[in-house]
C-alpha cells in the first residue's frame, strides 16, 4: 500500500476520556474510513507509526438524529478502530506525525 492510502484509512485519533483510559492497556483509538478492513487498519498503523500491532477491533457508531433551528438532521456514521499494541510499543497521539 502507498503512504497516501494509509492516510486515507486512518482519519484521526480519538481523544476522549475513555480512549485515554484505554492507553493503560496499550490500546489506541482512531476514526477510520467506513470501508476499511481490519488488515488494512493494521497495515496502516504499523506503517505510519512504526509499531507492532497485536489486535484490531472495530465498531460503527450510528449517526444520531439532531434538531437545528427546528429542522431535523442526521449526523454521519463513524467507524472507530481500537488498536491493541504489542508489549513495549507506544503511540503518542497528542503529537503530529
Amino acid at each position: 500500500m502507498t503512504a497516501e492510502k494509509h492516510y486515507d484509512i486512518i482519519r484521526s485519533p480519538v481523544i476522549t476520556e475513555k480512549s485515554t483510559q484505554a492507553g493503560e492497556y496499550n490500546q489506541v483509538m482512531f476514526n477510520v474510513a467506513p470501508k476499511a478492513s481490519k488488515p488494512e487498519i493494521k497495515a496502516a498503523v504499523e506503517a505510519l507509526f512504526g509499531v507492532k500491532v497485536k489486535a484490531v477491533n472495530t465498531l460503527v457508531r450510528k449517526g444520531k438524529v439532531k434538531r437545528f433551528r427546528g429542522k431535523v438532521g442526521r449526523q454521519s456514521d463513524v467507524k472507530k478502530a481500537i488498536v491493541t499494541l504489542a508489549e513495549g510499543q507506544f503511540i503518542d497521539v497528542t503529537t503530529g506525525l
